[in-house]
């Protein structure tokens, strides 16, 4: 079913036609415009704060980080997890341009299979596009780089995230998916299916008993790469820190 048949039986499921000129500018002008919503104070942090407070915040809802300074750092620190966590050495790993670059064959023990994911994996390994440090919260969207089911399947599930795309609030990293998200035919797009990740799967509906693994991962492990020298550790940096954009900020007592 075309676009156009959708929009036609919802307007006649709303006894209406088409919205008139004025409303219809008025909607156009907000897509266009994209306003913000309130960034919490909290957010409004130096490079190196923000990032201790992503960090806090995983641990604080069950996920763990193991931070290396480089690409080169992940293989080892991955086997590492595994071995702790007395897991296989098997997974499946996102088929990211990125990954490529990984020296793998440094930890020739681990068994890399680059696709999505299946019911039967008990880990995955996932790009980390976007981290939100207001709530330690991971931003995965879909794309064939991407595959979703590597957020859900496995019993662990693994991310690699850069430093650099550790960003304060909701709102930024918004806008940072919204200058990437563009093509020349639409002019801007949105990816099939955008994730928020805090933590691993859990539930405690049944009698108020949390259960991890309810709905997804019942463990998630952040390898979290410090290829930004503005948010390395207060003593580590190599530059004076970088602080948030403003852009709608909330007043400082939120």
């Amino acid at each position: 079913m075309t676009k156009e048949a959708i929009l036609g039986a919802i307007r006649r499921g709303l006894k209406r036609g088409p919205l008139p000129a004025d409303q219809q500018a008025m909607l156009g002008g907000r897509l266009a415009a994209h306003p913000r919503h309130l960034i919490p104070a909290r957010s409004r942090l130096p490079r190196p704060d923000q990032v201790a407070l992503f960090i806090r915040n995983v641990e604080k809802e069950f996920g763990t980080v193991a931070r290396v300074p480089d690409l080169a750092g992940v293989p080892p620190a991955l086997a590492d997890y595994l071995a702790g966590q007395n897991l296989p050495p098997r997974l499946a790993m996102a088929p990211h341009p990125e990954f490529d670059a990984i020296p793998w064959s440094d930890r020739p023990l681990l068994e890399i299979e680059r696709r999505r994911a299946q019911a039967t994996d008990q880990v995955s390994l996932q790009h980390g596009w976007a981290g939100i440090a207001e709530t330690g919260t991971l931003m995965l969207p879909s794309s064939p780089h991407l595959p979703t089911t590597l957020n859900l399947l496995a019993e662990t599930e693994v991310v690699v995230l850069r430093a650099s795309a550790i960003v304060g609030a909701y709102e930024e990293a918004w806008d940072r998916l919204r200058a990437e998200s563009h093509d020349a035919v639409s002019g801007g797009f949105m990816p099939r299916n955008i994730m928020f990740v805090t933590g691993p799967s859990r539930s405690a509906d049944i009698e108020q008993t949390l259960e991890l693994g309810a709905h997804g991962p019942r463990r998630l492990h952040i390898i979290l790469v410090d290829d930004d020298p503005a948010a390395l550790p207060m003593g580590d940096a190599q530059a004076p820190p970088r602080v948030a954009e403003p852009g709608g900020l909330a007043p400082p007592g939120d």
